[in-house]
């Protein structure tokens, strides 16, 4: 049963991404009519979703802890493009579009994944077991990429409104890139045993690597160079036909947000919802398997590649979109990012965590979702 499951979702993956690709032919440049956005947009979550599949058949193929690395850039790199494509559209009016999806993928992924695999793990072995060294390095580079990218402009002054300079944006994309390099460098060189899951006596894993977030904790076989290379084509076809699908059903999107009466900055949250779904579902299975630690590096990877990657792009697209670059949190989103980083600090300390912790993390989203709905 288990290989023909596997036959069937591998079949899957690799017919949705040229589906969508042919649907996005056919549609491209077209208004769309209720019936055909809601195809165009089934066919957007299954390109999402082929995209993540394929990117764990390479990251499982790399090893940990850099499979979790590619995970969370690719899904980025859907982030990314999603973004400058709607902002290239409508430049002023989504001027907060960058903000609102960095810091909506900041709060999922901060309090929503972590919550998810703190409670998976907790419930499953009684108390969750992690490395403090790695998690607690992940979160202080996330709270300072968003600190310097996302709180300081709402107090500088050499731009009318919550907005950066050119200085001011030059600098904060270079200091995301160098970060997020440092970052990158210390997993995967340096320090790459703080980011493997603990043995039973709470030091680092070195005997063995960890298993890729596609794994099935049964120690599956690792992908052939050949498979690698054919899922890196489907998923380059797959991130195309996302950017593409994305584009044209934004319009229906964006009048449906305005029909219900919710907030433009609720787009923001629809796209880090779509793009961190997949990945999401890779941290839990990983917590599923005692693997809590796959999964915090999953969550905390994903925020601060959302950072380190999107910020620079769209500072650097900004050269060309029309429109200005918001990125100024207001005062209830300062707030939820405070509260966000004295948790996950207190969290991440003892190396351990209860149920307990996973529930408050969750909440702290939960008022974030009400809110970002009812401000």
């Amino acid at each position: 049963m288990t290989d023909k499951l596997t036959a069937l979702l591998s079949r899957w993956t690799m017919l949705v991404p040229a589906l969508a690709f042919l649907l996005l032919a056919v549609v491209w440049g077209r208004s769309l009519d209720a019936v055909a956005a809601a195809v165009a947009g089934l066919a957007l979550v299954g390109a999402v979703l082929a995209a993540v599949h394929h990117a764990e058949v390479v990251a499982h193929r790399v090893g940990e802890p850099l499979g979790s690395l590619v995970l969370a850039v690719a899904v980025t790199v859907i982030e990314v493009a999603l973004i400058v494509t709607l902002m290239a559209d409508n430049g002023a009016k989504n001027a907060t579009l960058a903000r609102d999806t960095v810091f909506a993928a900041v709060m999922i992924t901060c309090n929503g994944i972590v919550g998810l695999c703190l409670l998976v793990g907790a419930l499953r072995s009684r108390v969750a077991v992690f490395n403090p060294e790695g998690t607690g390095a992940a979160l202080a580079t996330v709270a300072t990429l968003a600190t310097l990218s996302l709180v300081l402009p709402t107090f500088t002054t050499s731009t009318p409104g919550p907005r950066f300079s050119t200085t001011q944006l030059t600098f904060a994309s270079l200091a995301a890139v160098v970060l997020y390099g440092l970052f990158v460098t210390t997993q995967t060189v340096r320090h790459r045993d703080y980011f493997l899951p603990p043995d039973l006596g709470g030091g680092p894993m070195e005997s063995e690597p960890a298993e890729a977030p596609g794994d099935d904790g049964q120690h599956a076989e690792r992908p052939s160079a050949r498979a690698a290379v054919a899922s890196l084509g489907l998923l380059l076809l797959a991130l195309v036909a996302v950017v593409g699908l994305a584009k044209t059903v934004s319009p229906n999107i964006e009048s449906a947000l305005t029909s219900a009466g919710l907030p433009a900055s609720v787009m923001g949250v629809v796209i880090a919802l779509l793009v961190l779904l997949p990945e999401t579902i890779a941290a839990v299975r990983a917590a599923k398997r005692d693997q809590v630690q796959i999964g915090l590096n999953l969550a905390l990877g994903s925020a601060m590649a959302s950072i380190g990657m999107t910020i620079p792009a769209v500072a650097l697209a900004s050269i060309w979109l029309s429109g200005p670059l918001v990125l100024g949190l207001d005062a209830t989103h300062l707030v939820l990012l405070a509260l966000t980083v004295a948790v996950g600090t207190l969290t991440v300390i003892p190396g351990r965590a209860t149920p307990l912790q996973g529930g408050v993390h969750l909440s702290v989203l939960a008022g974030y979702v009400i809110l970002a709905v009812s401000p």
